[in-house]
């Protein structure tokens, strides 16, 4: 298929914001359920030792999971990456560790195990579809839609996966679009740390 090209490379990142981010998410809002969170505060353990700790293995996941997209993408859709595999991958790390901060996040605010897993799919699924520039370039959104998808960190990630996959770009020349995921992974996770501990303790 003609459109193959320019479809797989933006699933992958759809792919790499939602599960990784809703994994995180159960993990925090599981301890909440079964009331094993309390052991965060009769333990030295600081907040952001605790979401850290929840945190790292759902990275692992996410870029074992990225490394599986790519080689279907290569290997079973027949989908050729032109440019630096290494830049995707650092742009990868970078998206799944906000992908994985997000869920964080999300679980500041949410109670239950059901809830977290909506919230989530409707708060990564619905952005990452409309706003990003997978379907309309962002460029010809008008109002909130456009704005959604200028910060968003996935129209910035997709941006470089179909710049690596088809167009044969490196670093150098995504540059742009890995300073908008350098100011969201601190930003998302020092959130998730605050309002973990405004809500919790």
């Amino acid at each position: 298929m003609k459109s193959l090209p320019a479809i797989v490379p933006a699933v992958i990142p759809l792919l790499l914001m939602m599960i990784p981010a809703m994994l995180s998410a159960l993990s925090v809002v599981r301890e909440k359920e079964l009331g094993s969170i309390i052991n965060l505060y009769v333990t030295p353990t600081t907040r952001s030792e605790f979401l850290l700790g929840k945190q790292l293995p759902y990275i692992v996941l996410g870029m074992f999971n990225f490394f599986l997209l790519c080689a279907l993408s290569v290997f079973v859709f027949g989908v050729a990456h032109k440019g630096s595999f290494l830049t995707l991958t650092l742009a990868a790390l970078l998206y799944v560790t906000i992908a994985t901060g997000l869920g964080l996040l999300i679980s500041t605010f949410m109670k239950s195990q059901i809830a977290a897993i909506f919230g989530t799919a409707i708060i990564t699924l619905i952005p990452a579809t409309q706003f990003s520039g997978m379907i309309d370039p962002v460029a010809s959104l008008e109002g909130p839609g456009r704005w959604i998808g200028q910060i968003y960190p996935t129209s910035h990630f997709l941006t470089i996966a179909r710049g690596t996959f088809s167009k044969a770009l490196n670093i150098s020349d995504l540059w742009g679009s890995f300073i908008p995921l350098l100011i969201a992974v601190p930003l998302v996770l020092g959130l998730s740390v605050l309002l973990l501990k405004k809500q919790e303790g």
